[in-house]
């Protein structure tokens, strides 16, 4: 006659009368019979393994949650409505001062922006001319230092791929400036024509 089994583990386990541990069988989803399965003596499955608790923090965790500090909550149920403080009532005025002042300066503005005809500042505007000159003297600047990298190049010394690529922008710098209406030195077209008449006499 088969022993009785005793109560299953959370791993499934059963222990028998005879002190024999094992799995019994069970059915699979799809009807197949698993086998049962035989575990030694003093095995146990992590599934049975009991969770440390500690009673002293496990108290400790549950005293907020009964009620806080003793006594502090009649306190504040019993507090009577104090009146405001001295500082409290000063504060308060002063907020309600800074309200006023900005309501006010409101209007302000509102009355300036609907009065017509008034002063209202324009942007300067920038002279076609100063900005033409502005990036002539840029463009110079960058010839020269095109020409100075070429010189270099000319004389044996090797280039970064950057300062090759200055290089290379020479003729486009030069067309830049000839479109703004200057010569390939920077110089203006009128004076540069100017010079070559006093060269030529």
């Amino acid at each position: 006659m088969p022993s009785e089994p005793t109560k299953a583990s959370n791993a499934g386990i059963i222990t028998d009368d005879a002190g024999e541990r094992q799995i019994p069988e069970s059915k699979r989803a799809d009807g197949s019979t698993r086998k049962a399965i035989k575990i030694r003596l003093g095995y146990r499955p992590p599934e049975d393994v009991e969770v440390y608790k500690n009673r002293t923090a496990a108290a400790f965790r549950d005293r907020t949650t009964k009620g806080g500090i003793p006594g502090a909550a009649s306190l504040t149920e019993e507090k009577p409505e104090a009146s405001p403080s001295a500082a409290s009532n000063k504060n308060a005025k002063r907020r309600e001062a800074r309200k006023k002042a900005k309501t006010a300066g409101e209007d302000e503005v509102d009355e300036a922006k609907q009065q017509p005809g008034a002063d209202v500042p324009k942007a300067e505007e920038v002279d076609p001319e100063i900005e033409k000159e502005k990036k002539a003297r840029n463009l110079k600047k960058k010839l020269k230092q095109a020409k100075d990298l070429k010189n270099k190049k000319e004389g044996g010394e090797t280039l970064l791929p950057e300062q090759i690529a200055k290089v290379i922008k020479i003729n486009e710098l030069i067309r830049e400036l000839d479109a703004l209406g200057f010569d390939a030195e920077g110089e203006p077209k009128a004076n540069a024509k100017t010079k070559d008449d006093s060269n030529e006499a």
